[in-house]
């Protein structure tokens, strides 16, 4: 199937409107699933044509989408991965968890963005970046697609290593996301160590409820402590 590909239109905006040079595509993975980190990355590609076949990850074979994220491991003038741990997430809630492995992944790049191009409706990464919002940006945008494409096979190799260690969960299949196996290994062995326990599957499986947690919050990272301002 054909896709209409994606475009540098907001980053020429941005330039124009803003006077910036650098700008960041950023996209996230993991946001969903059960089990494994959330994984943000941070991608500069400048103003050239992208490759072909660009777009959002969920669009790809796995075979395409694997090939692809090689080609742009090459072509990304530049890009980083952040992670927040399933421990991270529990404890901090989502959003904030979000915005740390953000900020892992924007301090990970060679060279500080001007500004940041950010998939989606709501802005987790806030100040003091300058952010721009958009919705399907690993679709329309060159640089979030980028990082949709790298974010994505960079999690689900992550997923495949501890399959390994962990078989009758068939992370290297599902990612850690919900599945008919992942629910039939979750019922007959409880959660592992990669497990978020704060997530509602564990409401459904009596015998290990008791290792829920209350989820965290931003007020409670706050709480604690946690320095989630500029990195560089």
């Amino acid at each position: 199937m054909a896709y209409e590909p994606p475009t540098h239109s907001v980053e020429r905006s941005m330039r124009a409107t803003l006077g910036v040079k650098v700008v960041a595509g950023i996209d996230e993975v993991g946001r969903g699933a059960w089990a494994g980190p959330v994984t943000v990355c941070a991608a500069v590609t400048g103003l050239r044509r992208p490759p072909e076949g660009l777009t959002d990850s969920k669009l790809l074979t796995v075979k395409r989408r694997t090939a692809l994220a090689a080609t742009l491991a090459g072509w990304v003038t530049d890009h980083a991965l952040g992670h927040a741990s399933p421990e991270e997430i529990d404890d901090l809630g989502m959003t904030v968890a979000l915005r740390l492995a953000a900020l892992r992944a924007l301090e990970g790049l060679s060279v500080r963005p001007d500004a940041v191009i950010l998939d989606g409706k709501y802005d987790y990464l806030g100040g003091p970046w300058r952010v721009r919002t958009v919705i399907k940006g690993d679709q329309s945008c060159v640089p979030v697609a980028a990082a949709s494409v790298i974010a994505k096979v960079h999690r689900d190799a992550m997923m495949g290593e501890l399959g390994l260690e962990h078989s009758a969960f068939g992370f290297a299949e599902n990612a850690g996301y919900p599945s008919p196996v992942h629910r039939a290994a979750l019922e007959e062995l409880g959660p592992t160590p990669h497990h978020r326990l704060s997530w509602a599957y564990l409401d459904a499986l009596p015998r290990w409820r008791h290792l829920k947690k209350v989820r965290g919050t931003a007020e409670q990272a706050e709480q604690l402590g946690l320095d989630l301002g500029p990195v560089f």
